[in-house]
């Protein structure tokens, strides 16, 4: 505890901590931003830029005001050089074969080298430490560095919550933010001027060099975690703060440099990550490349509902395209409870045979599609076993809808019942097969045309054929009147489903 209480006692410490946290919160936000852009190398630049500026305001304060190591006047002179750098690249990129990173390279180093002749040149006015400057030293933070880094991390949030979803739609797809009237030049340039603005406040406590690190680092290592903007900056923010502290502590218990100890340990704090991330981490990506492939486990799943659930695992790998892998998926299979194995046979689980149907199901509805277009005969099996992985719910009931819900497959094998056909379920009417009753919870324009009355106790009868060859429904009352309806009017009636049979009806 000692370790931890003391340097809060120290104030070069307290405001080390202080400016370190300013800087690291308006870095993760706008470093989201940079990392979503690929601004990396820019920030690059103009961090480098920054010394001629320095020098620039420097020297202009000394002359014109006599005053040394002003911070106001620096941070314009850096504003001005870094204004003047992007306006240099976007010029050679525009009015030459050259494109814009080699841009960046030629322009950014020529301004650096500015920078350094014009320390060198007028050494006897202007007193700054280039190694300083370039290194940084976090424990030297001074109230000027304080005040800047407060009024930039006050303005530069300001100005990314004013224009946050212009910039969150410019940072996605610019194509369609300049579609949709979004003014992607004017908004460069203001996100150009806030990474200024925080690489200069945050120069002085780590330097030329690691300041690109604090900019890109936190929200790089954010953005791993993270699929929405919002969350990117929050945990960029995050993640440069515990850099901040953590260096921080680093920095004493080594007696290191403190810039050099703020970016290891933000270093370090991204390997970590990059290794666990959920998601998008090394062994979250070791882990996908060592599962079951899903189209695998769900081959498997279909031909087990072909044989009534149960399948042996030898005749399962004698049937599918990748037998190498099948005792992978069955361990898939078991640890999601689909499927038990029992002395070298695999029975599908109730909730494994409810997703072998949905799979079975998309196969005979695409064989039914694809024989609907003109797909030849001989080729609908295997064209359905290709697009039977497309099976999501909403795609399904598409089409089974486009194709007026049929009952069988071109092979005159019967397709599953929808899943959402079940006991105490609201359908529409169109759903139902022969043999499933319910009542009537609503009927709509165009269905009460055709005699149906909410409230009525019905069932459906067999699938009438038409000369037209669109289907029709026959759907009965308890009395055996037979309400004859269209697809419209199927789906315009809502059915309670209550049993499997009902009424008999009348053909």
């Amino acid at each position: 505890m000692d370790f931890v209480v003391a340097p809060l006692g120290e104030a070069y410490f307290q405001k080390a901590l202080l400016g370190g946290i300013l800087v690291a919160v308006v870095s993760g936000v706008v470093g989201s931003l940079v990392v979503l852009r690929r601004m990396a190398f820019l920030g690059d630049a103009l961090a480098h830029a920054m010394i001629a500026g320095v020098a620039g305001g420097y020297l202009g304060m000394k002359l014109l005001f006599g005053l040394e190591a002003h911070a106001p006047g620096m941070l314009v002179g850096s504003l001005i050089a870094a204004v003047l750098t992007v306006f240099l690249i976007g010029f050679v990129s525009r009015v030459s074969r050259v494109k814009e990173d080699a841009s960046i390279g030629i322009m950014y180093t020529g301004v650096f080298a500015a920078g350094v002749v014009l320390v060198s040149v007028f050494r006897e006015h202007i007193h700054i430490d280039l190694m300083h400057f370039i290194m940084g030293d976090v424990l030297a933070v001074g109230d000027a560095d304080l005040y800047v880094a407060a009024f930039t991390c006050g303005l530069v949030l300001t100005i990314i919550l004013l224009f946050y979803r212009s910039f969150q739609i410019l940072s996605f797809d610019p194509v369609m933010a300049a579609a949709i009237g979004v003014p992607v030049v004017l908004l460069d340039y203001v996100l150009t001027i806030s990474v200024s603005l925080v690489v200069v406040s945050a120069v002085s406590m780590v330097g030329v060099i690691l300041v690109v690190g604090l900019l890109i680092t936190p929200a790089a290592t954010a953005y791993l975690l993270a699929d929405r903007l919002e969350r990117m900056m929050a945990l960029a923010a995050v993640f440069g703060v515990s850099s901040v502290v953590g260096g921080l502590y680093l920095c004493v218990l080594l007696d290191a440099s403190g810039g050099g100890a703020v970016m290891l340990f933000c270093t370090l704090q991204f390997l970590v990550v990059l290794v666990v991330a959920p998601r998008y981490g090394l062994l979250a990506r070791w882990r996908r490349q060592h599962a079951a492939p899903p189209q695998l486990i769900e081959d498997i799943l279909a031909l087990a509902a072909r044989r009534d659930g149960a399948m042996g695992v030898e005749d399962i790998r004698a049937n599918v395209d990748r037998p190498r892998l099948v005792t992978r998926a069955l361990k898939t299979m078991q640890r999601q409870k689909a499927a038990v194995l029992d002395n070298g046979t695999m029975v599908l689980t109730e909730p494994g045979m409810a997703r072998a149907m949905e799979v079975l199901r998309a196969h005979r509805l695409w064989e039914t599609y694809l024989e609907h277009v003109g797909t030849p005969p001989d080729e609908l099996h295997t064209r359905a076993h290709e697009l039977e992985h497309m099976n999501d719910p909403s795609t399904m009931a598409d089409l089974d809808d486009l194709l007026e819900h049929p009952e069988i497959d071109p092979h005159g094998e019967p397709i599953p019942v929808d899943p959402l056909v079940t006991g105490g379920a609201l359908v529409p009417a169109s759903l139902l097969r022969e043999g499933l009753s319910g009542t009537v919870e609503s009927v709509a324009e165009p269905a009460t045309k055709a005699g149906v009355v909410a409230g009525e106790h019905v069932s459906m009868g067999p699938r009438l054929s038409t000369e037209d060859g669109h289907a029709r429904w026959n759907l009965c009352t308890d009395d055996g009147t037979s309400h004859v309806l269209d697809h419209e009017q199927a789906d315009a009636v809502i059915i309670r489903v209550e049993a499997l049979h009902g009424a008999v009806c009348e053909t």
